[in-house]
């Protein structure tokens, strides 16, 4: 009897080769970034505004929702863009590197180049949240800066054994875990008003128990961003964050660069590619799982704005499982066309990302002078 293979069949289950030479890359990984940074440029279309306009449509508040970011608990759509941007970076670092090797760059170029590149998104990450501000706005939660702030760290354990990178991260998470855990709570006298928790937001988000060390502005994090942030010139003290937002974040935003560098691992690996598969979808569903669990048992609950080590684990699951979902669609059954568009946003991602915050407001305030707010009521 003849065999007959599809060349999609045989792809999938052919040994991979590395993917070493310079300029070679996955398409799926800038089809993905770019999917990401799509769904940062919603914003600029204000859904949730709308959809307050529709209090009783389902299909709406779905939308309000997955365009916004949970007030502290779980996670939305829209929370992944900043976890799914941080992993990315992992992921391409292999390649990255693997490219840097092949021309012949030393691991000290490497590592000054890393540097280089720290400081710069650092500085970018300042730079766009002082837009329009009077002074210099020194903040340190921006998805940029808080990349930035791990970079270097995140390219040496790049250069480093797999088995390195999984105790690092353990070690990453489990210590941030422990520093929380042991910080006081604070008494019961304390004024959450003062540090912008007003009653009726405690009514609905306060966590209770061993989980209350994780709540808004009564945390480690905040409390060392009240020392830290009121050491730069600011136009009157720094009090606390109204999002809740921490500098610190940028430790267990490191976890999230590995867990995607651990995924550029596998893909620049010589499995097949059905295995490469079998490991990211495995991997997602691992934290989904633990991430769900460490929640709903009280040890660590799944927080984004403060970025606990549950919401890295539950968060790098839905990575995973979305970089096996375009890797798979992509990559290996070839289909490419219809990510273009995602392809070529994810390829200039940083200079989107400045977009978004430099000509949000210029296009928004054009379409109002030149169309009129009537417009905007209709729709």
């Amino acid at each position: 009897m003849t065999t007959v293979t599809t060349a999609n069949e045989a792809s999938i289950d052919a040994p991979a080769q590395k993917v070493d030479s310079p300029g070679s890359r996955l398409t799926s990984l800038d089809a993905y970034r770019g999917f990401v940074m799509f769904l940062m440029m919603a914003e600029v279309l204000r859904l949730p505004q709308v959809a307050a306009a529709f209090p009783h449509s389902a299909f709406w508040q779905f939308l309000k929702f997955h365009n916004s970011h949970v007030e502290w608990v779980g996670g939305s759509l829209h929370d992944l863009i900043q976890p799914s941007f941080s992993f990315l970076v992992g992921v391409s670092l292999p390649f990255a590197i693997a490219t840097r090797v092949g021309k012949g760059q030393s691991f000290a170029f490497m590592f000054g180049h890393a540097i280089w590149r720290a400081l710069l998104l650092i500085w970018l990450g300042i730079f766009l949240r002082s837009l329009g501000k009077p002074q210099t706005n020194w903040t340190f939660d921006d998805t940029l800066t808080q990349i930035g702030m791990g970079y270097v760290f995140l390219f040496l354990l790049a250069v480093r054994s797999v088995k390195a990178q999984w105790i690092g991260l353990a070690l990453i998470l489990a210590g941030y875990w422990a520093t929380f855990a042991i910080y006081p709570l604070p008494g019961a006298g304390f004024d959450y008003d003062r540090v912008g928790v007003p009653a009726e937001w405690r009514e609905a988000n306060l966590l209770s128990g061993f989980a209350a060390h994780w709540n808004k502005n009564s945390n480690l994090a905040s409390a060392a961003d009240q020392w830290f942030l009121n050491l730069f010139p600011r136009a009157k003290p720094f009090v606390f964050s109204g999002g809740g937002y921490t500098t610190l974040s940028f430790i267990p935003t490191l976890g999230t660069m590995m867990l995607g560098l651990i995924a550029g691992g596998w893909l620049r690996g010589e499995r097949t590619p059905r295995k490469k598969l079998r490991l990211l979808a495995g991997a997602g569903v691992a934290g989904l799982a633990l991430g769900g669990l460490l929640h709903w048992t009280g040890i660590c609950p799944v927080v984004k704005r403060i970025w606990t080590p549950a919401w890295t684990i539950y968060s790098g699951g839905w990575c995973f499982l979305l970089l096996a979902a375009f890797y798979a669609t992509i990559d290996v059954r070839g289909y490419k066309r219809w990510a273009f568009p995602f392809g070529v946003i994810g390829m200039n991602s940083i200079a989107i990302y400045c977009m978004v915050w430099i000509s949000q407001g210029f296009i928004i305030n054009s379409l109002k002078t030149h169309l009129g707010l009537e417009v905007f009521h209709l729709l």
